[in-house]
């Protein structure tokens, strides 16, 4: 029999609805994958065999009563910033202990409701501030992917980690991740998987720890467009617990991946040229543009003339977003406590032993950007930019149906190389920020392999509520590409 954990999602549910194996196999057959794999890359840091035994078995029972759902059987993992219920959740970050929730992420939720079983919990940056899953309390994952001949341990990238780290590794048939300026586009793209960011509120927020709450977004990292469309179709849906999820219907995802883009207006923004840029990225994007020409679409020149400000723009709004989100953990009413003289001592100390460097980071910027006296200077003109941002995409849109962009400035890097330059690290959203701040679906797909055979990827930005056209030109792409690079599982 094939290996169950080198299939696609597609393919394993069509495997089990054929007979040809049950969840409880190919559930046992992710457990034993996990045992041997996760030493080495740390991408889980909760696993929940016992839970996804029973899952599996009741998945079995409901797909020969003829009453299974969408994603019956299959095995995923959740990224620790979803609230799982009976499953310890941190966000990963010392200052949540051990809090176990006593509910279920709307999303995550929605998961179960069709028919998932549940691996266990992901790593990630720490509240999800991070570009290399360095920043963990857990400690960093660890690529499946090696740079040539080198034994250099690399980054999955950040901060949806250990999402990208165990869907490229074959350690589920898909995961949840989150992205508020590229922490689902970015790891996809340097693990050789797929990733999309749906429009802001397409998917709910509640039950997801917050990190700025006007830009994050939960997504699916798959194996293909196509298992990234059929995950979107049941994390997506509104949500009146969440008062910015948005009410619209829901279209068919999977149906998109099928269409044609014939005739279809495709935007090259200028601006996404940047000094310094490899040559084989920009190779890559001229071989995407050549494919979407093969396969009928029309390339329009666009220009999205305030891209330059998207990155500092975008490190002021989160990091103050972040600095109130961040407000509620005080050691008083859930996770971890640091007792101190007196109250202020309490909140003082639990906060600086609970959270990380980089988390305290942020929130020390967010904090001065909204004091008085700076809040106009630095975090008013911030939103002003970022309205001249989303104008810019919504100008673009009147011409084109879709934007094709690089999704990273470079291929992996080496856990450690970047971790002394913040700035460096930030550098690589540098293509993916402005979707969030404009609230767009962008998806990221693996395209081709640089000289070092690290996966390369290429970005799709859609308008608002159109993930169909992302899917429809991510798919096309994806066929032409014909990408079939796997990370060499070396750990075995």
């Amino acid at each position: 029999m094939t290996d169950l954990t080198s299939l696609t999602l597609a393919e394993a549910l069509d495997g089990m609805e054929k007979k040809q194996f049950s969840s409880a196999e190919l559930t046992e057959a992710f457990i034993a994958a996990i045992d041997k794999a996760n030493p080495h890359l740390n991408a889980f840091v909760v696993t929940t065999p016992e839970k996804a035994r029973a899952q599996a078995k009741a998945s079995d029972e409901k797909r020969a009563a003829g009453t299974a759902g969408p994603l019956e059987g299959a095995p995923l993992g959740i990224k620790d910033l979803f609230c799982t219920e009976g499953v310890r959740t941190t966000a990963c970050s010392g200052i949540l202990g051990e809090f176990t929730p006593t509910y279920e992420s709307t999303v995550s939720g929605q998961l179960f409701r069709d028919g998932a079983v549940m691996l266990g919990k992901l790593n990630m940056d720490e509240f999800a501030m991070g570009s290399s899953n360095e920043t963990s309390h857990f400690g960093p994952v660890v690529s499946p992917w090696r740079r040539g001949n080198e034994d250099s341990k690399l980054t999955p990238g950040g901060s949806s980690g250990g999402s990208a780290s165990a869907v490229a590794a074959d350690l589920c048939l898909g995961a949840t991740a989150t992205d508020t300026g590229g922490s689902i586009r970015q790891p996809a793209a340097f693990t050789g998987t797929v990733g999309i960011k749906p429009t802001y509120g397409r998917c709910s927020r509640w039950g997801i720890v917050a990190f700025a709450s006007s830009l994050d977004q939960a997504g699916p990292i798959a194996k293909t467009v196509e298992d990234s469309a059929i995950l979107l179709q049941s994390m997506a849906g509104h949500d009146p617990k969440d008062s910015t999820s948005l009410t619209n219907a829901l279209p068919d995802f999977r149906a998109a991946t099928k269409r044609s883009i014939k005739g279809m207006k495709i935007g090259v923004p200028e601006e996404y040229r940047v000094d310094g840029m490899p040559a084989e990225i920009e190779a890559l994007w001229q071989q995407g543009i050549e494919w979407a020409k093969s396969a009928g679409a029309e390339i329009v020149p666009i220009s999205l003339k305030h891209t330059k400000y998207a990155l500092p723009t975008y490190y002021i709004v989160a990091p103050a977003e972040a600095s109130s989100n961040l407000a509620r953990y005080d050691g008083m009413r859930y996770g971890a406590r640091v007792a101190g003289r007196d109250l202020n001592g309490t909140y003082e100390n639990t906060r600086a032993a609970g959270f990380g460097a980089e988390v305290q980071r942020r929130i020390l910027i967010g904090t001065y950007v909204l004091s008085a006296g700076y809040y106009d200077a630095y975090y008013l003109r911030a939103q002003k930019v970022r309205q001249r941002i989303a104008q810019d995409f919504r100008d673009a849109f009147e011409r084109v149906d879709a934007i094709l962009t690089p999704a990273t400035p470079s291929a992996a890097f080496a856990l450690g190389e970047k971790g002394d330059d913040p700035v460096a690290m930030y550098l690589n959203d540098i293509f993916t920020v402005t979707a969030n701040l404009a609230g767009l679906p962008a998806l990221a797909l693996p395209a081709a392999v640089d000289a070092n055979g690290l996966p390369l990827g290429l970005q799709v930005i859609g308008k608002a509520l159109d993930e169909e056209s992302v899917f429809a030109v991510s798919a096309e792409l994806e066929r032409a590409a014909g990408f079939r690079a796997k990370a060499a599982k070396w750990w075995v």
